[in-house]
């Protein structure tokens, strides 16, 4: 049974969210299994531990489909098989260990637009190194890194349907909280008693 709900347009830790911007200028390299290319149609499907690179963007799934625009950008479609999602990781600009990460039964990255959509048990969530902050769950989502807003339904189909279920979203403190001071007797209060005094001893008469 599905158990995602849709959330409205919202923004993740926007200030720090977009991703890394040298990754265009990049070119892709891609391992695989087994391929086909249609020069005519200028698409190519890959099978087989498929992993397309580009900078510091990852894609993985065991099939993919890719389509060269005329302009020479890339739409690349993963596809989950077996079981196993589909995955894509890339570094965000804002520090020197900011990260974000998604899994879905289907990924689509659009190179010309900086967007990425998943499809079915759809995951994304942020990290500062290898420690997850903000995170989101839903059957789709879509994550616009060039105007850095990510936006969630409950359906694979991108709508919102009634009844399809919730989903869940983390957002990590955004600052330490401070250890909470100790406690003052309130006003009136009786004080604690001091400590009795420790006894003394008086040496029995006749042993001096």
């Amino acid at each position: 049974m599905k158990k995602f709900l849709a959330f409205a347009l919202l923004g993740l830790a926007a200030a720090s969210a977009s991703a890394e911007k040298a990754d265009a200028a990049k070119q892709a390299v891609i391992g695989y299994d087994s391929l086909e290319t249609n020069e005519v149609t200028q698409v190519t499907v890959l099978t087989g531990n498929v992993v397309v690179t580009k900078g510091t963007l990852i894609l993985k799934s065991d099939r993919a489909t890719i389509k060269e625009t005329p302009e020479g950008d890339m739409f690349v479609t993963l596809t989950a098989t077996g079981g196993k999602a589909a995955t894509f990781r890339q570094k965000r600009d804002g520090g020197p260990d900011l990260w974000i990460e998604g899994q879905a039964q289907r990924i689509e990255y659009d190179e010309r637009n900086d967007m990425m959509k998943l499809f079915s048990g759809a995951k994304i969530r942020q990290l500062e190194g290898s420690k997850p902050t903000d995170e989101i769950e839903s059957e789709f989502i879509s994550y616009d890194s060039r105007r850095e807003v990510f936006v969630a339904r409950n359906d694979a189909s991108g709508t919102s349907k009634p009844g399809q279920g919730r989903g869940t979203m983390i957002i990590a403190p955004r600052k330490p909280r401070a250890a909470p001071a100790p406690a003052t007797p309130a006003a009136g209060a009786p004080a604690a008693p001091a400590p009795a005094p420790a006894p003394t001893t008086t040496p029995a008469a006749g042993t001096e």
